[in-house]
C-alpha cells in the first residue's frame, strides 16, 4: 500500500518533469496571452501603459517579445535561462505594477487579481535556476 502512495511505479525523473513544465507553461503563455497581444498590438498599444514613462507599445512590444518568442524558446528548451529570465520580468512587471501585487480582486479599486501572474513568475525563477534539463536542446 505504502508503495501506492509512493507513486514507485512512475519513472523518476526531474527531466520528465522540467520537460512537461517547460511545454506547458511555454504553450499555454504563448497561446493564451501573447497570441492574443500579438494579434490586438495596435487596439491594445494605447492602453498599455504598465511601466510609467514608457510608451505603451514599447511596453507592448516587449511583453509580446518574452511571451511569444521567449514562451517559443522554453518550450524548445532553446536558451531557456535566457527565456525563463525574460518571462519572470514579465510576470513580475505584471504582478507587481498592473495587479498591484493583488492576490484577489479589488472590487473598489478594480485592481484583478495577480494570482496567475505570481504563479507564472514562480514557475519561470524555478527554471531559471533549474535549467531546461536533459530532454530539450540546451541539454543541461
Amino acid at each position: 500500500m505504502l508503495k501506492l502512495l509512493k507513486l514507485s511505479f512512475l519513472p523518476k525523473s526531474p527531466d520528465y518533469g522540467l520537460l512537461i513544465l517547460r511545454v506547458a507553461l511555454g504553450f499555454s503563455m504563448l497561446m493564451l496571452h501573447g497570441r492574443g497581444k500579438l494579434l490586438n498590438f495596435s487596439t491594445m498599444a494605447e492602453k498599455f501603459a504598465i511601466l510609467p514613462g514608457i510608451p505603451g507599445n514599447v511596453n507592448l512590444g516587449l511583453a509580446i517579445f518574452a511571451e511569444v518568442v521567449c514562451s517559443a524558446l522554453l518550450i524548445a528548451g532553446l536558451f531557456t535561462r535566457f527565456a525563463a529570465l525574460m518571462l519572470a520580468i514579465t510576470m513580475g512587471t505584471a504582478f507587481f505594477f498592473f495587479h498591484k501585487s493583488a492576490l484577489v480582486d479589488v472590487a473598489a479599486s478594480g485592481i484583478k487579481s495577480g494570482e496567475l501572474a505570481m504563479v507564472y513568475l514562480i514557475a519561470y525563477v524555478t527554471l531559471l535556476f533549474t535549467g531546461a534539463g536533459k530532454y530539450s536542446v540546451d541539454r543541461e
